[in-house]
């Protein structure tokens, strides 16, 4: 086994709509006890416990800023997984746009996946 898989990985959950982190509670679990994981499960704006009330949110770019604002804050020499369920597609692929030097992979799980072609090259 080479030296990078055993790094441990730091994937970061995005929730659905109308959802909030607490969705991920049994993954969150499972993947802290069962292997060399971090785990990060973001409330996005206007749900969860994020104190954003829906109605401060006008824009796509207001109701992601919990993801953006993580992953600005993301040491230099870290990369995320992001894994976006549903609707968290959306936020997932506009992260990885933005910040493509700070994500090392995305899982979209029964997601919207907007065309994302451009991302890979």
């Amino acid at each position: 086994m080479s030296e990078k898989s055993n790094e441990k990985k730091h994937l970061v959950l995005v929730h659905g709509f109308g959802l909030g982190a607490w969705c991920w509670y049994k993954l969150v679990s499972l993947l802290t006890t069962q292997g060399p994981h971090r785990v990060t499960a973001l409330d996005l704006a206007g749900c969860g416990v994020h104190p954003k009330q829906l109605h401060q949110i006008s824009s796509i770019s207001d109701y992601i800023e919990p993801l953006t604002d993580f992953l600005s804050a993301l040491p230099e020499d870290e990369k995320a997984i992001l894994v976006g369920h549903s609707y968290g597609g959306i936020p997932v692929a506009l992260a990885m746009e933005k910040f493509p030097e700070k994500i090392s992979g995305a899982v979209f799980v029964t997601a919207f996946m907007p065309n994302c072609a451009d991302l890979l090259k």
